[in-house]
């Protein structure tokens, strides 16, 4: 299916699950199509990405986020993105995704997604997600609406690493 059908999909079916808390892990149950397939006839490398949009989105509806980002004018956008792949997903596997906000900081959320088949990582992405439009709220100021019980601010080593090495680049970039 191509992302315009998952979103569908999603849209059409997210109205009748659960509500889910905003800083859990969300899981999602996934089957790799013929479409999702690259000349080696395993998952394409860019696929990845395009499935993780329509499941984020599907957490923050589940989470009430959606609605607080709707009612405010605000739109998430990945402001970064990076992924590992370990193990390669085949044609008709059945895989989980698993996704988590690992942290959040003044300007970003960061959001986990996890390519599972039983407890092996097949592939594991880090993104990166500004909220644009009405204003620039911090995330904490989106997620306190949720969750008054969010911390301030909540970074892991990972980010920090993964900040520090995107400014380095940049700065390299920017100095040649």
């Amino acid at each position: 299916m191509n992302l315009y059908l998952r979103l569908l999909a999603m849209f059409l079916s997210v109205r009748w699950k659960g509500a889910v808390p905003p800083l859990a892990e969300f899981r999602s149950s996934h089957l790799v199509w013929p479409n999702d397939l690259d000349l080696l006839g395993h998952m394409n490398n860019g696929r990845y990405f395009t499935i993780t949009d329509p499941v984020r989105i599907e957490m923050l509806i589940r989470a009430g986020v959606w609605a607080v980002l709707r009612r405010q004018g605000l739109h998430p956008v990945l402001a970064g993105e990076t992924i590992q792949f370990r193990r390669a997903l085949k044609p008709f596997q059945r895989y989980e995704l698993r996704t988590r906000t690992l942290g959040w900081d003044e300007k970003f959320f960061y959001v986990e997604h996890r390519f599972m088949r039983g407890e092996t990582v097949h592939a594991l992405a880090l993104v990166k997600v500004r909220l644009v439009g009405a204003g620039r709220p911090k995330p904490i100021d989106i997620l306190r609406q949720v969750d008054p019980t969010a911390p301030e601010v909540n970074m892991v080593g990972v980010i920090e690493k993964w900040n520090a090495s995107s400014d380095e680049h940049w700065a390299e970039l920017h100095a040649a």
